[in-house]
């Protein structure tokens, strides 16, 4: 048997991520990125996870409508330097951390286990007290 090694996040990191994760909506909802695959998408931040060393962090993003989330993503990956140096303006840290952007996949999950829940629920006989006698 084997145990974790890994951490939970401490308070700090959480703290950061969440001080993110604010900047970050800010700077996607005045609209400052000029690539033509981010014009007129709403972006939605919903988790920034700072590293241990809080030197880099991880932004979960959800383009809104859906659809280009590829694009959207190879847009943002390409425009991380500035957004850093947004960031840099905008948190006060001492290490302003690198950033890398995933899709979240939280949503697609959920509802995935919603529509299996649902379908078990409906195939389910059901229990109305008869014993067919």
């Amino acid at each position: 048997m084997t145990r974790s090694t890994a951490r939970p996040p401490s308070q700090r990191q959480l703290r950061v991520g969440e001080e993110l994760r604010h900047a970050l909506a800010g700077i996607f909802m005045r609209d400052d990125l000029h690539d033509p695959d981010l014009a007129g998408v709403p972006i939605t931040v919903t988790e920034v996870r700072a590293g241990p060393d809080l030197k880099s962090a991880t932004a979960y993003i959800m383009p809104l409508g859906g659809g280009e989330e590829e694009a959207v993503l190879g847009a943002l990956r390409r425009a991380a330097p500035y957004l850093r140096g947004q960031l840099a303006r905008q948190v006060t840290l001492k290490f302003t951390p690198s950033l890398r952007f995933e899709l979240d996949r939280s949503y697609a999950e959920a509802e995935k286990i919603d529509g299996l829940l649902r379908e078990i629920g409906e195939s389910k006989p059901s229990d109305d007290g008869n014993d067919g006698a």
